[in-house]
């Protein structure tokens, strides 16, 4: 078996040789690997494409949701797997594939995988004239979350998340918000959309509690026209998905959806700016290979 090893040295603040020579002697009693250093996302994506044209067996990738989703892009579609070595801030992806969080615990994992052949196929989700994404696809409030969240340098981990909560709270406000799906259509003002994959973003925050990464649908959350301090009631029950039980927010199943209103919103999906809506996104099954 051939795997390619893509590594983003400043993943967790800055991986140690130790940590990442663990790393690769798990993998190397698995398999054969070429390992690449990724300088920047351009290099990144660029090893991940050619690691598949070349026809590797395996794409592991040690970093964040970042380069994972690099790596998404790349893997969709082909019978190229990946696997995940989360070293980043938020691992929502590792999270969502019950992916062990300790780079070294998970490379050890994937090699134990490897060896016994064990690979399943997820589903992903793909944005009409923007990417796949494997996680979650969201706009509005959580979006321009995200988007402050990944211009800040500190604190690290799930503290700068939560801050830029604290800090996009202050111009919270409602927009039209049109969600087509098979089912039929919904309009309301929303402070927030989120379509998942699988259930987390933000670190760990399962805003799509329910979703499911081989079940072929979509899970789509809405949260409706709230005032801050009743948005703020909401925020504690995030933790534990519970937020769904609030009488304004909206949850949807379904294999195609259309985001549109007139908000101008962008949206970010895996942590990544993708387009602004109005924004078609369909469920892919078994688009993606993965080691776990």
């Amino acid at each position: 078996m051939r795997c390619v090893l893509l590594i983003n040295p400043a993943a967790g603040g800055s991986l140690s040789a130790q940590v990442v020579r663990e790393v690769v002697g798990h993998l190397r009693a698995a398999c054969d690997v070429r390992t690449v250093l990724a300088a920047d996302a351009g290099s990144a994506a660029a090893a991940a494409k050619r690691a598949v044209a070349d026809g590797a067996d395996v794409l592991a990738v040690v970093g964040g949701d970042g380069i994972a989703h690099l790596a998404v892009q790349a893997c969709a579609e082909s019978s190229t797997a990946l696997a995940l070595v989360p070293a980043g801030t938020g691992n929502d992806l590792a999270r969502g594939l019950g992916v062990p969080l300790d780079p070294v615990a998970a490379a050890r994992a994937a090699a134990r995988a490897m060896l016994a052949g064990a690979q399943q196929r997820i589903d992903l989700g793909k944005a009409a004239g923007a990417g796949w994404f494997a996680t979650v696809l969201c706009a509005g409030f959580d979006s321009r979350v995200n988007a402050r969240a990944n211009r800040m340098r500190w604190p690290r981990g799930q503290r700068r998340y939560d801050l830029a909560v604290v800090r996009e709270l202050l111009g919270l406000h409602a927009m039209p918000l049109r969600v087509e799906t098979e089912f039929g259509v919904v309009e309301l003002d929303a402070t927030l959309v989120a379509v998942g994959n699988t259930a987390c973003y933000g670190g760990g925050i399962p805003i799509c509690p329910d979703a499911d990464v081989q079940d072929g649908l979509l899970e789509v959350t809405v949260v409706g026209e709230v005032s801050r301090r009743d948005f703020i009631g909401i925020l504690p029950t995030l933790r534990s998905g519970r937020h769904v039980d609030h009488p304004a927010v909206t949850t949807l199943r379904a294999r195609k959806v259309r985001l549109g209103g007139d908000n101008g919103w962008l949206a970010h999906a895996d942590g990544e700016p993708q387009a602004r809506l109005p924004l078609t996104v369909r469920c892919a099954p078994g688009a993606l290979a993965v080691v776990r």
